[in-house]
């Protein structure tokens, strides 16, 4: 009885005429907008894992070592794989020292290094060390070209202003005022300095 009702008076009902049907609302869209641009930027931010915060929690407990720098966690592998890859053979450079690109080339071409060929790296370990070393190093400059000796980078000679140095540079003279770059800290200096 109660569905014949209903059914009589669903088909009792007539269109609206042209002038009297429902206009959606400019603020209901705009809400409905507000809402979806909302919810795409939050599931962005999950997926990228980036809250627009520094992550003041890994800055804090950062293993400092001698680096300018602080490292943050997820950047300590790429930095550990770095210190165990490079400092076998010579002494490992602070990345801020030469630009990013000197850096992605070394890493490219591990048959022509300096004269040398080394051997492989896993391409893991590469990405991790390529991740520190990318983070940490700094961009060329336009039309700039790309050194591959200290004394031609701008940012070594940045970080050294005004020094006279008593031998050629290369990275083994380094030691001669940073005593501690085998423990890979280039803050502490000699007595002299």
């Amino acid at each position: 009885m109660l569905l014949k009702r209903v059914n009589s008076r669903i088909r009792q009902r007539r269109p609206l005429p042209a002038n009297r049907r429902r206009q959606k609302s400019p603020v209901i869209i705009l809400l409905l907008l507000i809402l979806t641009s909302l919810c795409l930027g939050w599931g962005m931010e999950l997926a990228l894992g980036s809250n627009g915060k520094p992550d003041l929690r890994a800055q804090a407990s950062a293993a400092v070592t001698g680096t300018v720098d602080i490292v943050p966690e997820r950047y300590r592998l790429g930095q550990q794989l770095y210190l165990e890859n490079c400092s076998s053979c010579h002494i490992a450079l602070p990345p801020e020292v030469m630009p990013t690109e000197t850096w992605r080339q070394l890493l490219l071409d591990l048959n022509q290094h300096y004269g040398k060929r080394l051997e492989p790296i896993l391409r893991p370990s590469l990405l991790a060390m390529w991740s520190y070393i990318r983070q940490f190093s700094r961009p060329l400059k336009e039309k700039e070209a790309t050194p591959y000796r200290l004394t031609q980078s701008r940012y070594f000679k940045a970080l050294h202003p005004q020094v006279k140095f008593s031998q050629p540079v290369r990275p083994a003279t380094c030691v001669s005022c940073h005593p501690n770059v085998a423990q890979y800290d280039y803050r502490s200096l000699t007595t002299e300095w």
